[in-house]
């Protein structure tokens, strides 16, 4: 029985925090995938190119070799629950997968140069000293943090954007749990109406034409950025906090300039025709229910205190954003999601260029578009 067959068993008999599980892992998986490498290498040469640098368990055929069949179970085990530690059961099925670390390498792998077997520290970035990883005689190297190696690196990760595309999913859902009036309510609001509003026949919005980051808060071995949006505004109707979760895909590094052209805020959801936008970098090990409840918390929290709304009107969405921030607990986080940067007060109808968000980091431009109702 070698370690890793040996640490499943001890896992299912010992009860762990889901945390442990996960940090060691991908440790042993990155070894056990050092020793399995020479087994795997052709599936994930015909997997990994230029067009797509990483590659799932679901893209590798099923390995007849022992040490290739050792290394595939354990990852499924592993994927399974990084699922369960996250609340993502009914979002995705698949987490982990193989990634190279650099597009930059993939000429160097492609050309036969051995690779190394890494995976990402354990705690905050912060707080990381270096990447440890493994090449395939075992030998464990040291890695910097911030300077992509010359060596082509093979990282065992989550596939953070499926993560994040799931865990908005599930923040969503828990919002509007959170927000949902009981029925009662409901009825006795609609039935004090004189008359239902009439249908729009157009939708009033504001898109991100383009933007650039200066920082994307990611070391090499993390990949691309993974950046999601927090509209938050007012109800139009009642006095409660409005939140948009907005997903980024596009937004993959630093220092380039990307053309959106996305729809971020759709006015018809937010009153006085202001909202705020803060920017987010995902990172490992977000509790998306959690978070998702502290965002709510914060804004009404902020919003019961302000006895008349009406006598400061939009003015009191940037305190409410600023709440939103302040509230955001470390402790949420074993991997702190990122704050990238926040845009206060973008009003409806007004076009901004090259405007700039209260950190300095990020820089956009914005306009109104207006969507006609078709038939």
């Amino acid at each position: 029985m070698n370690k890793l067959t040996a640490l499943l068993v001890l896992c299912l008999m010992t009860p762990v925090s889901a945390n442990a599980q996960d940090e060691v892992s991908k440790r042993d998986l990155a070894q056990e995938l050092s020793r399995a490498f020479p087994q795997l290498e052709k599936s994930l040469k015909g997997t990994i190119n230029q067009y797509q640098l990483s590659a799932s368990l679901s893209d590798l055929p099923i390995q007849p070799k022992p040490q290739a069949r050792t290394f595939m179970a354990a990852m499924s085990a592993a994927n399974d629950t990084e699922i369960e530690s996250r609340g993502l059961q009914h979002y995705t099925d698949e987490l982990l997968e193989l990634r190279l670390a650099d597009p930059s390498m993939l000429a160097r792998w492609q050309a036969g140069q051995s690779p190394l077997f890494a995976f990402e520290p354990e705690g905050a970035e912060s707080e990381w000293q270096y990447i440890e990883a493994f090449d395939i005689d075992g030998n464990v190297h040291y890695l910097d943090i911030y300077d992509i190696p010359e060596r082509p690196v093979l990282v065992v990760d989550t596939n953070n954007r499926e993560e994040l595309k799931a865990g908005l999913a599930l923040m969503r859902d828990e919002l509007k749990a959170l927000q949902e009036q009981p029925k009662a309510q409901k009825i006795a609001r609609y039935s004090m109406m004189q008359s239902a509003p009439a249908e729009p026949t157009e939708i009033n919005t504001t898109i991100l034409k383009k933007i650039q980051l200066k920082d994307d808060h990611e070391p090499w071995i993390s990949g691309k950025a993974e950046v999601y949006a927090i509209v938050s505004g007012v109800s139009p109707d009642r006095d409660e906090p409005t939140i948009d979760l907005i997903e980024m895909p596009y937004l993959d590094y630093a220092e380039q300039s990307y053309p959106a052209n996305q729809i971020m805020i759709f006015w018809q959801r937010y009153r006085w025709g202001a909202a705020d936008i803060i920017l987010m970098e995902q990172d490992d090990k977000t509790d998306y229910k959690e978070l998702a409840q502290t965002i709510l918390k914060a804004a009404s929290d902020f919003l019961a205190t302000i006895p008349d709304k009406e006598a400061q009107a939009y003015l009191i969405i940037p305190q409410m954003t600023s709440a939103i921030i302040a509230l955001l607990p470390d402790d949420l986080f074993i991997n702190d999601d990122d704050f990238v940067d926040v845009f206060y007060t973008i009003m409806k109808d007004t076009e901004y260029t090259d405007h700039s968000g209260a950190g300095n980091n990020a820089t956009a431009d914005f306009a109104p578009l207006i969507i006609q109702k078709t038939e």
